[in-house]
């Protein structure tokens, strides 16, 4: 392509540079999709095997190579909290869309399921959080601003609807379901899940929707 410059045609170098920067977005490109399938990646492993998996497990899932994991992650806690940071923000993204789409305990009862999840499919967590690792220490906060505003929510809007109890706070059932799963049994999966359950269908004893109903 060429445009005119004092009084002569000269070749554009637009085009150039652009197709300059096309290209050199090629390898952030590459980067991000290693990063991606590098945290799906760890984040299954971690459910198997818990957060002390083999380093190298992770990369053989995620398709990559041992030091493309440690370019990323220098060291195993950056993953791990790489990894948190990921599915806190999945769990309070997902509060939203469940409210939108279930009826407010519907919506309670899927989300502790999915904070379960979060919880009881890493062997090794509690433990690596309270480390005193400095990868580890914004997560906290990250707790704080995005994960706990969403839960309170589902249960203020549970409350609303009488679809709960309200002689307890939020703050209570987080800790129980977290205790829940950090005591699950390894040889029984589904044994959180179901534990998670029961604690859930209990909040709705003594609810207001319960007793116009007629149920004691």
């Amino acid at each position: 392509m060429f445009r005119l410059a004092s009084g002569i045609w000269v070749k554009d170098k637009t085009q150039n540079q652009d197709e300059g920067s096309s290209h050199r977005r090629s390898p952030r490109a590459d980067a991000q999709r290693n990063l991606d399938a590098l945290l799906q990646a760890a984040k299954a492993v971690f459910a198997v095997a818990g957060v002390d998996a083999p380093v190298r497990d992770i990369a053989e899932r995620a398709g990559v190579g041992i030091g493309t994991v440690y370019r990323h992650f220098p060291q195993r806690a950056d993953l791990i909290a790489a990894v948190c940071r990921q599915e806190m923000d999945a769990c309070a993204d997902a509060a939203q869309r469940l409210a939108a789409e279930h009826e407010p305990f519907d919506a309670l009862a899927d989300w502790l399921q999915l904070y379960a999840g979060f919880v009881a499919t890493k062997r090794g967590l509690a433990k690596a959080l309270h480390s005193g690792d400095p990868a580890f220490e914004a997560l906290p906060a990250r707790f704080e601003q995005r994960l706990r505003p969403a839960f309170r929510a589902l249960v203020e809007s549970a409350r609303a609807a009488g679809a709960v109890r309200t002689d307890f706070d939020a703050d209570e059932i987080l800790s129980a379901v977290a205790s829940l799963c950090m005591s699950a049994r390894d040889d029984k999966p589904d044994h959180a899940r179901r534990m998670v359950a029961l604690l859930v269908d209990g909040l709705r004893h003594g609810a207001r929707s319960s007793t116009s109903d007629g149920l004691p």
